[in-house]
């Protein structure tokens, strides 16, 4: 398994059906540029523990605007079946009208380029990769095919990058929006732990 954080995301275009339904053929990851974009990846369209994680996504999707961040799901279903999964009622499996483009990987190359295409079941993992402005990967997480993410875990790390690229500070184990940073010297990570080593 690649560790692609600190490196550049791996640039992609396929055809992706769009938060309004319609289906762009030449969808390109760098359609987003200078936009921090969480981009994330599943098995299968209608199975079982993806819907779960689509819906959270979608019922969180203010949140991520709010921290100018871009939601992108990719899985290696065609974007006609991405469509309708999305035509399928919430309470009979299906998503509905998620609110961020799911991407067609029918031929396996982004979850290739990304490195979570689990070879034995022919889908990929369960990751997730969180890209700077720039275009650099600062986080990344992968999960087995049964284990659901955690997408207020994704919100909790857009707002330590963000808070570290605006203060300079970093940002200590258990870390929420509002905490105190540490200031990454010596001197401050004694300061930091003599108020808050209690609390970690």
């Amino acid at each position: 398994m690649s560790v692609l954080v600190g490196k550049q995301a791996p640039g992609f275009k396929a055809a992706t059906v769009m938060a309004d339904g319609t289906i762009n053929g030449e969808f390109a990851l760098s359609d987003y540029a200078g936009k921090y974009i969480v981009l994330f990846f599943y098995p299968l369209d209608f199975t079982f523990v993806c819907p779960t994680e689509l819906i959270a996504f979608s019922k969180r999707i203010t949140e991520f605007e709010e921290r100018d961040v871009q939601v992108i799901g990719c899985s290696i279903d065609s974007q006609f079946t991405h469509v309708a999964w999305r035509n399928t009622p919430v309470d009979d499996g299906g998503i509905g009208a998620v609110t961020y483009p799911l991407v067609a990987d029918v031929k396996h190359e982004i979850c290739r380029a990304y490195d979570v295409e689990f070879d034995a079941a022919g889908v990929a993992f369960r990751g997730s990769f969180l890209i700077d402005k720039e275009g650099i990967v600062r986080h990344q997480v992968v999960n087995d095919l049964p284990l659901g993410r955690n997408v207020d875990e994704m919100l909790r790390m857009i707002d330590a990058l963000q808070f570290t690229e605006q203060y300079g500070e970093v940002c200590p184990a258990g870390w929420n929006k509002g905490d105190k940073g540490m200031v990454p010297d010596k001197s401050g990570v004694a300061s930091y732990l003599a108020s808050e080593s209690e609390n970690l």
